[in-house]
């Protein structure tokens, strides 16, 4: 089994396009050629390395990787130079394709001869995909997702060919989230035509829609509240807008009811899942929405808040501290398993004997098996749908010479699900601040406020109180 039988499948189904990207289109057959050209020329690396936005070289290196029998591994590309190097550095030897380079690499596959048949590699657990995310250390952790793992999800969860030759997904999550590697293989393996968006702005996003005819469409809450700001009146005028699934940080309650109404002829799909878990692992779907609307029953309304239930081949469990597992309404943390749970890391397994993978979440599982996530076991900020782990901001503002202390917090917010608070001690400006973390970190980890304190509140072992800050900070803007 190889991530490739996804393309292939596809390709063998018909000439329908497959692939908007760039002014570009392509169809299954044309995707595995390029794919097949890119394989040539692989087989001489260890891994492929992929810096770019959305864009066609995406599911060229990607499908180009596993028929060379090597990992793809996609980098955050608004990563600093610093970090990128330093994650570069840990796949010595590898093909390294940066946003300059796409162009050309496209171009060399266009030039190049048709591939000669090469037998494609079959191991089900040779690694496809190694994904890069964070906790709550600094340090970037490495999520390995075999080809087995990739192909459960698919193969448990859809059906193949089952798209109607109009449907159309427009992809906006960028190409280093697990959802973006998912809705590649997803909609390839329905049969829907992929339409690539490089960079999201809200009303590029509507303009594309229109534009394209596209009916499904996914967004993490952070764009969700963009695009319906963005929407004058009532009706966001998508017609052709069927589907609208929603996910990778909490939406907030105001932001999906205005939805809601911006899109009324739209269906909406809450997905939950972790890079660990190979995509998501829980879904919400649009008969859910429409009867929690319409209900008038709390049981039942609630579940608007909730992520849905278990996808086909994945089972959940909540467990207490000392791991036992909880009653339905009771909440702790979220273990789940299933074919598709890698729960990976380097040479590191984090399933417990039976293979259970913990979340790191805490929620609760209601008596009809509604999962309701009530936030991060750990302190992890989850900023517009991006887990930002706080020892790494708290280490740059600590070089700051005025600053003696520092606790990075993450505060509701109804944008980006999380903004990001500093608390501090010492002397400084605070823009002086964000412009220190900034210049150090990507922006999207720059402190969104500086909030200076005489002291931070901590236990008599001297353990910070990060819940003791963020519900002051919380109380003051409520």
């Amino acid at each position: 089994m190889n991530l490739s039988m996804i393309l292939e499948m596809a390709a063998a189904a018909g000439g329908r396009v497959a692939l908007t990207a760039g002014g570009r289109s392509l169809t299954a057959a044309g995707l595995l050629e390029l794919a097949g050209k890119a394989a040539e020329k692989f087989r001489a690396y260890p891994a492929v390395l992929y810096l770019g936005a959305n864009d066609l070289a995406y599911p060229v290196a990607l499908f180009g990787a596993a028929r060379a029998g090597v990992p793809f591994v996609p980098l955050n590309y608004r990563l600093s130079e610093r970090q990128t190097a330093a994650l570069v550095e840990r796949h010595q030897g590898a093909l390294v394709l940066r946003p300059e380079d796409l162009g050309s690499f496209i171009a060399e596959l266009d030039d190049a001869p048709v591939a000669e048949a090469v037998e494609t590699p079959s191991d089900p657990d040779a690694v496809a995909v190694v994904l890069y995310t964070s906790g709550t250390t600094a340090a970037p952790k490495a999520a390995l997702l075999r080809h087995r793992h990739l192909l459960a999800y698919v193969l448990n969860t859809l059906e193949f060919g089952a798209a109607g030759e109009d449907e159309a997904a427009l992809v906006a999550v960028p190409p280093y989230h697990i959802a973006g590697l998912a809705n590649l293989l997803s909609n390839l393996y329905t049969g829907r035509r992929v339409v690539y968006l490089p960079a999201f702005d809200a009303d590029t996003w509507l303009e594309t829609v229109r534009r394209e005819g596209v009916t499904h469409a996914l967004v993490v809450p952070t764009m969700l509240a963009r695009i319906v700001a963005a929407v004058e009146g009532d009706d966001a005028g998508t017609p052709t807008l069927r589907n609208l699934a929603y996910g990778g940080a909490r939406t907030p309650r105001p932001v999906l009811e205005r939805a809601l109404e911006v899109f009324p002829g739209t269906g909406f799909v809450n997905a939950y899942g972790l890079t660990e878990t190979a995509s998501s692992i829980a879904v919400l779907g649009p008969n859910d929405h429409r009867k929690a609307l319409a209900s008038d029953d709390p049981a039942i309304r609630a579940r608007l808040g909730s992520v849905g239930r278990a996808v086909p081949g994945v089972e959940f469990q909540v467990r207490d501290e000392s791991g036992n597992p909880l009653k339905p309404g009771e909440t702790g943390l979220v273990f789940a398993r299933g074919e598709q749970v890698s729960g990976e890391y380097g040479g590191h397994s984090a399933l417990d004997a039976e293979g259970w993978f913990p979340t790191r979440d805490r929620g609760r599982l209601d008596a009809d098996g509604y999962l309701f996530i009530e936030g991060r076991a750990d302190d992890t900020i989850i900023r517009g749908g991006e887990n930002v782990a706080p020892a790494e901001i708290e280490d740059v503002i600590l070089t700051h010479p005025g600053i003696t202390e520092a606790a990075v917090i993450g505060v509701a917010d109804p944008e980006w699900g999380q903004r990001i608070v500093a608390v501090v001690v010492g002397e400084a400006d605070p823009q002086e601040i964000r412009a220190w973390v900034r210049e150090r970190l990507r922006s999207s980890k720059t402190p969104d406020a500086v909030v200076f304190r005489d002291a931070l509140p901590k236990t008599d072992t001297g353990k910070l109180l990060r819940r003791t800050l963020v519900a002051e900070l919380e109380s003051s803007h409520a």
